[in-house]
């Protein structure tokens, strides 16, 4: 079908645009743009050129009007017919309310070629892809399944290993064995085994024995104790010359080119041990007030900490569903042909190959994002600068417990998300985050979820 609008809003004259609807998705725009449209803004164009222009052989406002017009009267058309073309082209699609896809594309069999020195009127076409519309119809009946993960004694027993570990402490040993840190003073020999003057001799640096790559050096160190010496080549026990330049604080030049042996005199022979599991673990961990007592406490507070995360993989995971139901429900048409042309023409780096191979992807995400702002609409959904920085606290939170740091001050994790939000891409990630939850969140409201517990097993088969 085709129709025909008149255009003319306040200050502007009316401009001619015939619409004809190819289909329910692409339309093509005539836009017809006529002398006096133009005449007068590129007149007083031309008028502020001559008073301007400086050409040799005239003075300044005294050239002619034809050499002004020879000079300068095409591009300034151009640049005013184009302008005029975008503002009422951006005015018609804002006043008809029409939601495009991409953008408009100059439809390539029905524009005629402009000859910008004869023309006085002037005939625009443009294919226009148009957003289908999203219908939903979403209630009770529609049933919805959401997992409820728990937490394997496993997962419980990491955790409570973790801790132990992370807030265990070396202490002083009798003799060197093969899960021993030794600490001593290195000193270099010259090829008869004597200490060199001047060579290098760092002190107090300690060694971890289970790290020394050579193992007749490693047995060596096995069984020493205080104040013996073991010699051994450095470069030889490590294989690493970037981690020896680190150990013995020496230049990266002086490493790459370090051989010979090395006498290490064990002033300190350390063990490791692990934390106990007592109440003042816990208060290391959550506190001087924490509620957490026992070893039971501390389980059931692990249990609940890991299952409040695993939150996050069981609301992902209805994200997921979601989407996938919303998209099957609602079979979203797009004008296919059209959108490849216009990613070709806006992606000048990437081969029609590519953005073919990419194209599927790119369909699911486009009607996903028509769904979700079908949803914002119709529940008119916000997101306010409050909620994303709370959720940027919440991340960096997240971030702290994942060193076994679950007690950081307010004003360190205020920070932390500050410097979260400084970073544009993270921001923009977070706004977009917090859209689609809301999103999922409303879905929720108006349909029948049906809960499922699940353990934490079988929930990660599932998402295999």
């Amino acid at each position: 079908t085709t129709e025909i609008y008149t255009l003319s809003l306040h200050d502007a004259l009316p401009i001619y645009i015939t619409r004809e609807n190819i289909d329910e998705l692409n339309v093509v725009l005539k836009i017809t743009i006529e002398k006096n449209d133009y005449e007068k803004p590129v007149a007083d164009q031309l008028k502020e050129y001559r008073q301007k222009a400086s050409i040799p052989g005239f003075r300044p406002g005294k050239v002619p009007d034809s050499i002004i017009k020879r000079r300068f009267r095409v591009p300034v058309l151009v640049d005013e017919v184009n302008k005029l073309l975008s503002k009422k082209l951006s005015e018609y699609l804002v006043e008809e309310k029409l939601h495009i896809l991409g953008e408009p594309m100059p439809n390539e069999e029905l524009q005629q070629k402009i000859n910008w020195e004869t023309d006085e009127t002037f005939e625009f076409d443009f294919d226009v892809a148009l957003a289908p519309e999203v219908k939903l119809e979403l209630g009770k009946n529609d049933v919805f399944q959401y997992y409820q993960i728990s937490a394997s004694d496993e997962s419980i027993d990491k955790q409570i290993e973790m801790a132990k570990s992370q807030l265990g402490q070396n202490v002083p040993d009798e003799e060197v064995k093969a899960d021993s840190t030794v600490r001593g003073d290195f000193a270099q020999l010259d090829e008869n085994g004597q200490a060199i003057e001047n060579g290098i001799q760092p002190k107090g640096v300690a060694i971890a024995i289970d790290l020394i790559k050579n193992e007749e050096i490693k047995n060596n160190f096995i069984g020493k104790k205080k104040d013996d010496v073991v010699v051994f080549d450095p470069v030889v026990a490590f294989e690493n010359r970037h981690d020896i330049k680190h150990m013995l604080n020496i230049k990266k030049e002086e490493a790459e080119t370090l051989n010979g042996n090395f006498s290490f005199t064990i002033t300190e022979v350390l063990k490791f041990e692990e934390a106990n599991l007592d109440e003042e673990l816990f208060k290391k961990i959550y506190g001087e007030e924490t509620e957490v007592k026992t070893l039971e406490d501390f389980r059931n507070r692990i249990k609940a900490d890991i299952e409040g995360n695993l939150v996050y993989s069981s609301n992902q995971k209805f994200a997921i569903d979601t989407r996938n139901k919303l998209l099957e429900a609602t079979n979203l048409q797009l004008p296919v042909a059209f959108l490849k042309r216009w990613l070709v023409a806006i992606n000048k780096e990437l081969t029609i190959e590519q953005i073919e191979k990419e194209f599927d992807d790119f369909l699911i995400d486009l009607k996903w994002q028509l769904i979700k702002d079908t949803i914002i609409k119709e529940n008119e959904i916000k997101v306010i600068p409050e909620e994303a920085t709370a959720f940027a606290v919440e991340m960096a939170r997240a971030q702290y417990q994942q060193y076994g740091l679950y007690d950081v001050p307010a004003e360190q994790l205020e920070s932390f998300a500050r410097m979260i939000l400084e970073k544009e891409e993270e921001t923009e990630r977070i706004y977009k985050r917090l859209y689609e939850d809301k999103v999922i969140k409303a879905v929720k409201e108006k349909v029948t979820i049906q809960e499922t517990p699940i353990s934490q097993d079988e929930f990660t088969k599932l998402m295999q």
